[in-house]
């Protein structure tokens, strides 16, 4: 948890930045993950010249043994004048990043610093970063938990850059779907649109929270490398994915440039575990699209197209928790109604989470639901559980302000103990649906097709009575007139 302080301090850095011209969020995080990176790699030399004074041998070094390669080191630089910093970085430091780490892939981060740019303009500005960067890590950042949830907090001010919040699922919402799920330390977890990596990282929290105590090395190997699966088409995300992944101690990740939906993605059975936001808008080109994913539903639509890639994905007995648009559940298309009976008759289908539209505020009001199911490939739903969330915490208006009002307690509660869910009725909050109403309903999941609202009677006088009242309150009103005016003439 990082304190008032350090986001002060967080925030003066970024003010810093966009009054030298970078106000893009997009931009100034990536920036910011750069120098970032460049500090941590120093931090990591620290660490090799230690053990190698430990042991008496010699290990691989990031930096070459030369005068010229120790001065790119953050702590030989940070200390000098606003043009040495400058200089240093954007002609010496950056290009070595770019051109000599990324050869060896020694980190998911570095594979994609090809196409990177340094874009502070001025050494002044680089210098008021570095040197708050240097302040940061000194002074409040000397655990790797509390340098995450730095990332994230940084991560949290693209949800008021318009189109950039698309790359950020709430924070309580991604936590709550990991939960629905619960991760082991076995599992392998993707999630093949991962923007920021956010689904990856509370998965990682979640893991560390419950079985840290009791992992084993092969586990914490797993952990450190190949449980964490991330596809994005925007490299800058996948830089700022594996950095924030880094930041959580996930060193090797799998973080790849590749477009899912499309025939070049070939991925199948491979996931214990996908936890998604995918794309809600937007068609691609038909001839473009995996076969596969058309023979499920025949459609240019992203926001199905996803649906049928993770089960593709999934190897069987895997389970899924997504974020799906409203259209998704009650879609009347061809398409929607040959995914939704693909999910009912052919898997299994467990829950359908309906959640308020100010969930995705300030940059989106969409209306959006949680879809929870297992890859069976041979059926399995008998009833399938509703859920009607209401409040998730936060106020739903464009302020996201946090407040009492919170479901998703109870929604984790109530699922993780269906048993005791069979006696609700439809005008409760949650309640089943058996899959044969879901069927003769086209397989129609909107929870309004199926919950049942009742409507008070209220009874009103008659009007003959409301008209006496009224006669009554006029007089009274001129009443009291009079004996005002009579005291104004006194």
């Amino acid at each position: 948890m990082i304190t008032g302080v350090i986001k002060n301090k967080v925030d003066k850095i970024w003010t810093d930045i966009w009054a030298g011209g970078i106000t893009n969020p997009i931009t100034v995080i990536e920036q910011l993950t750069y120098l970032m990176f460049i500090h941590d790699l120093d931090v990591k030399e620290l660490e090799t010249e230690q053990l190698e004074n430990l042991t008496h041998e010699k290990m691989d070094r990031i930096f070459p043994q030369t005068p010229a390669g120790q001065a790119l080191r953050w702590h030989n630089f940070k200390d000098k004048n606003a043009a040495e910093i400058f200089a240093t970085l954007k002609d010496r430091v950056f290009p070595f990043i770019k051109n000599e780490l990324g050869k060896d892939g020694q980190s998911a981060f570095s594979r994609y610093m090809s196409d990177a740019l340094f874009l502070f303009p001025t050494p002044q500005i680089v210098e008021k970063v570095v040197t708050g960067l240097d302040d940061l890590y000194r002074h409040d950042l000397t655990e790797t938990d509390v340098q995450g949830d730095l990332y994230e907090y940084m991560l949290d001010k693209l949800a008021t850059s318009g189109k950039n919040g698309q790359f950020r699922t709430p924070v309580q919402i991604r936590n709550m779907m990991v939960r629905l799920i619960e991760p082991t330390p076995d599992s392998k977890i993707c999630d093949p649109a991962c923007g920021t990596a956010g689904f990856l990282i509370s998965s990682a929290e979640f893991i560390r929270s419950k079985y840290e105590t009791v992992m084993t090395e092969e586990q914490w190997d797993h952990f450190a490398g190949d449980m964490f699966n991330g596809f994005d088409m925007d490299k800058t995300m996948l830089r700022i994915s594996a950095m924030n992944l880094m930041l959580h101690s996930i060193t090797k990740p799998t973080i790849e440039y590749k477009d899912s939906v499309s025939k070049t993605n070939d991925i199948a059975e491979e996931y214990d575990i996908v936890l998604a936001n995918p794309p809600f808008s937007g068609t691609i080109d038909k001839e473009g699209v995996s076969d596969d994913l058309k023979r499920v539903c025949n459609t240019t639509k992203t926001e199905l197209l996803f649906i049928a890639l993770f089960l593709r994905m999934l190897k069987k007995g895997g389970r899924c928790a997504c974020i799906v648009p409203d259209g998704v559940l009650f879609g009347t298309t061809k398409a929607h109604q040959s995914l939704r009976k693909e999910l009912i008759e052919n898997h299994k289908l467990q829950a359908v989470i309906s959640m308020p539209s100010g969930v995705f505020k300030p940059y989106s009001g969409v209306s959006t639901a949680v879809l929870v199911f297992t890859k069976t490939g041979a059926g399995g739903t008998d009833k399938v559980w509703f859920y009607d969330m209401k409040a998730d915490g936060f106020s739903l208006d464009d302020k996201r302000n946090p407040v009492a009002e919170n479901d998703i307690p109870d929604i984790l509660a109530r699922f993780h103990n269906l048993a005791g869910e069979t006696s609700r009725a439809r005008t409760e909050q949650s309640f089943f649906v058996p899959k044969s109403e879901i069927e003769q309903n086209n397989y129609d999941l909107s929870i309004n097709r199926y919950k049942e609202v009742i409507h008070e009677k209220i009874e009103y006088d008659k009007p003959d009575v409301i008209l006496t009242r009224i006669d009554t309150l006029i007089a009274d009103i001129a009443k009291q007139a009079k004996q005002v005016r009579e005291m104004l003439e006194k």
